[in-house]
């Protein structure tokens, strides 16, 4: 059932939407989904995806799932990122090489129990759909939260100067790499949504792409967070 496939009347349903509403959406490009025929069919597991990625802000939110959201516990970056979090000099080349060796960074920061585990939980997260949003940034985490092998919320942020074939939308090279370690199932993680919001400003990819270290890396995001967040 987590794969099955959807007609765009029981997509209706699920996200408790018009059926004109997710016909204008896929039609437009904002809805994931494939024509068979003169009819539209629906991945089940891309569109949680998808949701997913609305929630965390990855995507521009086109659908509210449910009418009166939960308040969300409001989170400052610092209080998930930190100094040590950033591996300035990826030497991976790949795209499976770039998510080992960033899981192996984050169970080498205590931040994950098994390294094993968070590298097949980020690709089966991959090969549902790809993270990377273009413009060279990607946004690898798991489909689901993982309390028993995540030990808190956390970012780690990984860059390659060369860039690597991350299947990114447009096609590009992906240099900038925020991988996420999400506890709660809720996602009342509001940073998230705000490093994208962040992330539009092509200056601050710019400084981060040509940072010197680690620590100019850090600063720099924090910085940027500060006028968003009404620091």
């Amino acid at each position: 059932m987590e794969d099955r496939l959807m007609t765009a009347r029981q997509l209706a349903s699920y996200l408790n939407v018009s059926e004109r509403t997710v016909l204008n959406l896929v039609q437009e490009g904002a809805l994931p989904g494939v024509k068979v025929g003169n009819q539209w069919r629906f991945r089940k597991a891309m569109i949680d995806t998808w949701l997913d990625d609305q929630m965390l802000g990855l995507t521009p939110r086109v659908v509210e799932p449910t009418p009166h959201p939960a308040p969300r516990k409001m989170l400052a970056l610092r209080s998930c990122f930190e100094p040590s979090h950033v591996l300035a000099d990826l030497v991976a080349t790949t795209k499976t090489g770039v998510i080992s060796e960033l899981a192996a960074f984050a169970a080498g920061l205590g931040l994950v129990r098994d390294d094993t585990w968070f590298v097949g939980a980020l690709i089966k997260r991959e090969n549902v759909m790809p993270s990377a949003i273009g413009q060279g940034l990607a946004f690898p985490h798991t489909l689901r939260r993982h309390p028993e092998q995540i030990t808190r919320p956390f970012m780690v942020v990984g860059r390659s100067r060369a860039g690597v074939d991350f299947d990114a939308l447009d096609g590009q090279p992906t240099h900038l790499f925020f991988v996420l370690g999400l506890r709660y199932e809720e996602l009342h993680l509001p940073w998230l949504a705000r490093q994208v919001q962040m992330l539009a400003n092509a200056e601050l990819v710019d400084t981060l792409l040509h940072a010197p270290d680690a620590p100019t890396i850090y600063q720099a995001l924090l910085s940027a967070e500060a006028p968003i967040a009404g620091l």
